[in-house]
């Protein structure tokens, strides 16, 4: 920058009348109504009233209170899996601590399974359009011959004694005798029931199997268990029992607890599942557990159960079982699956720093279809999540991460995965190639999925309530984690110009909808909020800012229950900036980007020389065209023709200057101090931008500036310029250089919709500032031209009767 360029980073707001548009405010409108004129306030504080109010338990720094609780509720799980039937059959005991302040005579369980005919999902399904695919018709062929969802065999207490259940559609009350205490007290409650298993190929949902039967197939199947068991609902501070039913959309907030899980399965399966495998020489071989041991500090993943054995291993079937034994600490759900077709790899992966889990086990269970594309990326794509997720977060606190193939595309659970992505068959010859797209799909959904272990498992939301907070959180740690993995990676949601298309459109809904609700809920939950972090990181606080604060945000809230109020809150505190705008616009609004550059004046202050501002006035009207009816009249004029009409103002023009005028500009100089003559001679160019929000999104303005000596310049003009004005402002740089063109969002960081508006190519208009000089003050002893003495006040003489006559006050005139 040359040293007569200067910032002033000073926003004028338009003295023109707004258009008249409605007044927007949050939750309590009436609190402050404006009546006077038009006036959106884009940066009104949501604390106090959108946002609840702040409570012991919660506090208003966004942190959990001093007396903050959650409830603790710890499983031992017996289950069975019967090949032949696809039918699980378990038996579990439940102890649940009731920390919360309040007794509770009954509890609330979650049966997430919505395949009952009768269910609210099932019974409130929509269609749309005139055609059907022929997987619709199998579902609706597969769901008239088989029904799935729980049944409840038998509800007891710790004595033996049948308690009193009801189901209420994909919820289970279950009623205590006596209630459990507040502050500590504990119950235990024994739950048998049975549940068959989704061909999830056919009928969908988040878990279930599939069968390789087509042909050259052996019939082997693929078990991937998830809500496959009665859970305890949350009972939270902030909203009692979460006791919504699960609709289809709404994922699952949980307790956290400790688990016992044993699982009988065909004896020929491999078994991977939430926790640590407690009886590994009772399902290992040897050899197994030796290689299991060298994976922990291998510098490449090891073959666990190897290709071969897998393979050997499909050509039977066995007909006795095993049983698995798997312990979980502090978790907040299970998840499992089994096969006899799984090839099992594994690698430690280092923490550095973290006592407790120094390494972790990164491992990935597949199919021979799923090879040779998850063998090169599954289990190295969770050790990159890993790291990175933990950079931004905290040191992953659980002993495995794993990636498991089968028929669910994505789903996650503490410490497994699963994710379906593999390569394509060729049907002639058998060979196995993968695409682009599947390879770039796996890696992706295996950092989604294995990320979410951060959110919600660990950062324990309610997805029922609000999708973006675990998906949208989420998506923008997978984001970060896929842009370090490959510069290139084609990432689908993040990059703010992928977003543009959804945020202009009609059929959306502000993030903070409740999940069930959402329309078009992938880039809604997943891609929006994403973008919005991206953005909020990048362009509006900074990444010092934001790392900051969203490593506070994990930490505070890792095993506990956060609401979006504790998020929103810890981000402005920790980073100590004002973001109520970016969340009621990104959040709270269907609002888009769409800033216009619409026009430029180049200003020059008034030199105060009478010669020089009538040389500036003359050029200037040399710029304009001729009169195009004065160009066409070819005939002399009376004052061409008539010497005799021709007087002063002809032979002068509103550019002549006078001695007079010369003389009181002369007058004016040695009037002036030498700080008044600094800014009377200054030379730089003012130049005025004016901006114009038409997507009704306020946001920072970024507008870099090309002059005309081949160099650029860049401002980032925070969004506090739009405070007065959220419509039209008009903003101010001073530089000596000769602007040449400019440009808003030149990186296209914001996700602006339309860029046609954001390059201004068009005529600078030229304007002179006249120095505003204020009118002296009242001064009634210079009026009388009464000199004050030093060290005295002056006295006004006494009235002449012969000049002023007698006259009496009449006060002030």
């Amino acid at each position: 920058m040359s040293k007569r360029s200067i910032r002033y980073v000073v926003a004028g707001v338009l003295a023109a009348a707004l258009a008249s548009t409605s007044f927007v405010s949050g939750a309590h409108a009436d609190a402050i109504k404006q009546t006077k004129a038009p006036f959106d306030d884009k940066f009104r504080q949501l604390e106090g009233e959108d946002w609840p109010t702040p409570t012991d338990y919660r506090n208003a720094a966004g942190a959990p209170g001093y007396r903050y609780w959650q409830q603790k509720v710890d499983y031992d799980v017996a289950v069975r899996l019967n090949e032949d039937t696809k039918l699980l059959t378990g038996k579990e005991t439940i102890t649940y601590k009731n920390n919360s302040p309040d007794s509770l005579p009954y509890l609330w369980l979650l049966l997430d399974q919505d395949y009952k005919r009768d269910s609210i999902s099932k019974l409130t399904e929509t269609v749309s359009g005139d055609s059907i695919s022929l997987g619709q018709v199998r579902r609706i062929q597969r769901m008239k011959e088989w029904e799935g969802g729980f049944t409840i065999k038998s509800v007891k207490d710790a004595s033996g004694r049948p308690l009193k259940f009801t189901v209420v559609d994909t919820l289970l009350r279950v009623d205590l005798p006596t209630a459990v205490r507040g502050n500590g007290g504990e119950t235990k409650i024994t739950i048998e029931w049975s549940l068959p298993m989704v061909e999830n190929k056919v009928v969908g949902g988040r878990s279930g199997y599939e069968c390789f039967t087509g042909k050259g197939e052996d019939g082997n199947c693929i078990y991937e268990g998830a809500q496959w068991f009665p859970r305890l609902a949350v009972y939270s501070d902030y909203e009692g029992w979460h006791n919504k039913a699960f609709l289809g959309s709404g994922e699952f907030t949980l307790e956290f607890g400790d688990y016992r899980v044993a699982l009988t399965v065909p004896s020929d399966h491999v078994v991977s599942a939430t926790g640590v495998l407690q009886n590994p020489a009772a399902v290992l071989s040897p050899a197994q557990r030796d290689r299991l041991t060298k994976a922990r500090t291998a510098a490449e993943p090891v073959y666990v159960v190897t290709p071969e054995e897998a393979l050997a291993a499909e050509k039977g079937k066995a007909t006795t079982e095993k049983t698995w034994v798997f312990s979980a600490s502090n978790v907040r759900d299970f998840g499992w699956a089994s096969s006899r077709k799984f090839v099992w790899d594994a690698l430690g992966v280092k923490q550095e720093g973290d006592a407790a889990h120094p390494v972790v086990m990164a491992m990935s269970f597949f199919p021979k279809e799923a090879r040779p594309l998850w063998d090169a990326y599954s289990t190295k794509s969770i050790a990159h999540t890993l790291k990175v997720y933990s950079d931004f977060t905290f040191s992953y606190p659980y002993p495995v991460a794993q990636s498991v193939n089968g028929p669910v595309g994505g789903m996650e659970y503490p410490m497994i995965s699963f994710n379906g992505p593999r390569p394509t068959k060729d049907k002639k010859t058998g060979a196995l190639t993968y695409t682009e797209r599947a390879k770039y799909g796996l890696i992706g959904v295996v950092i989604h999925e294995v990320g979410h272990n951060y959110f919600p498992m660990i950062v324990n939301s309610d997805e029922r309530q609000w999708t973006w907070m675990d998906e949208g959180l989420n998506s923008f740690l997978e984001f970060q984690a896929e842009v370090q993995w490959d510069k290139k990676f084609p990432s689908r949601r993040g990059e703010p110009k992928d977003i543009v298309e959804y945020m202009v459109s009609q059929d959306q809904v502000p993030l903070m909808t409740q999940s069930d609700s959402v329309i078009q809920f992938g880039p809604n939950g997943y891609s929006k909020p994403a973008t919005a972090l991206v953005i909020l990181r990048e362009t509006v606080m900074g990444r010092e800012l934001f790392d900051r604060a969203f490593k506070e945000y994990a930490t505070r809230w890792r095993f506990k229950h956060p609401t979006p109020y504790d998020f929103f809150r810890t981000m402005e505190e920790s980073s100590g900036i004002d973001l109520d705008w970016f969340w009621r616009g990104w959040f709270y609004s269907t609002d888009h980007v769409d800033i216009s550059l619409d026009k430029i004046v180049k200003a020059r202050l008034d030199s105060g020389d009478p010669d020089a501002e009538a040389a500036v006035r003359k050029a200037r009207q040399g710029t304009e065209p001729e009169s195009r009816t004065a160009a066409n009249n070819k005939a002399p004029t009376v004052i061409d023709r008539d010497p005799k009409v021709r007087d002063f103002y002809d032979q002068t023009d509103e550019f002549t200057v006078f001695e007079s005028a010369r003389k009181k500009a002369k007058s004016a100089r040695e009037d002036m101090t030498p700080e008044e003559l600094a800014a009377q001679d200054f030379k730089d160019n003012l130049y005025r931008f004016t901006f114009r929000n038409i997507g009704g999104l306020v946001m920072p303005v970024i507008l870099k500036m090309d002059f005309t000596d081949g160099t650029t310049e860049t401002v980032r003009i925070p969004a506090e310029i739009w405070r007065k004005n959220s419509k039209q402002v008009t903003w101010q740089y001073v530089s000596g250089k000769e602007l040449k063109g400019a440009e808003l969002d030149p990186l296209w960081e914001t996700a602006d919709a339309d860029r046609g508006n954001n390059v201004y190519d068009g005529a600078i208009t030229p304007t002179t500032l006249k120095i505003m000089k204020f009118p002296d003050a009242s001064n009634r002893m210079k009026d009388a031209n009464l000199k004050v003495e030093p060290g005295g006040l002056g006295t006004f003489p006494a009235p002449d009767p012969k000049k002023d006559g007698d006259k009496k006050d009449e006060g002030p005139k």
